[in-house]
């Protein structure tokens, strides 16, 4: 463990799923703290306000004491500068998230010359896992349960069915 970085684990984790848990869980082993970041993102229809995305990942990280979980509107470049981080962990699932989050980097790297950006690849039993996948299911009827932590399961459904 770095005993001395902050790192930033952000994204939109509408909503939050085994992948996305366990690229905090293990970011979470190798930091003193991570701050995972629920921006928000124009470019995708949410079904959670950025409130209540923090809300289910807290239910989902009990007993990691040294990860906090904020929303943040802005660029996550000044963002790290404003809580003195000094990485960026990011998921990957394929090739095709290299490329994005590649170019993601290259622009935080330009815009806070002191943030790098660390990719961490997902475990192989969740390398097709998306929350576009998680919410297609939830809206036909189908079982979640291997996607998602129980505690979230029920809030998902729930307004999936609403959202008919």
């Amino acid at each position: 463990m770095n005993e001395n970085i902050t790192a930033l684990c952000p994204g939109s984790f509408d909503p939050v799923t085994y992948g996305h848990l366990d690229i905090i869980t293990r970011a979470a082993g190798m930091f003193k703290k991570l701050i995972v970041v629920v921006a928000s993102n124009s470019s995708k229809n949410c079904c959670f306000t950025p409130e209540e995305r923090v809300e289910l990942i807290k239910k989902c990280i009990t007993g990691l004491d040294n990860v906090e979980v904020v929303h943040y509107d802005g660029l996550l470049a000044d963002y790290a500068a404003k809580v003195g981080a000094t990485a960026i962990i990011k998921g990957l699932r394929a090739m095709s998230d290299f490329e994005y989050e590649f170019q993601m980097a290259l622009t935080n790297k330009e815009l806070n010359p002191n943030v790098e950006t660390l990719f961490l690849t997902t475990s192989a039993q969740n390398m097709y896992l998306s929350s576009s996948m998680v919410k297609q299911i939830a809206s036909m009827g189908g079982n979640i349960s291997h996607f998602v932590p129980s505690e979230i399961k029920q809030d998902i459904i729930n307004r999936i069915t609403t959202k008919k």
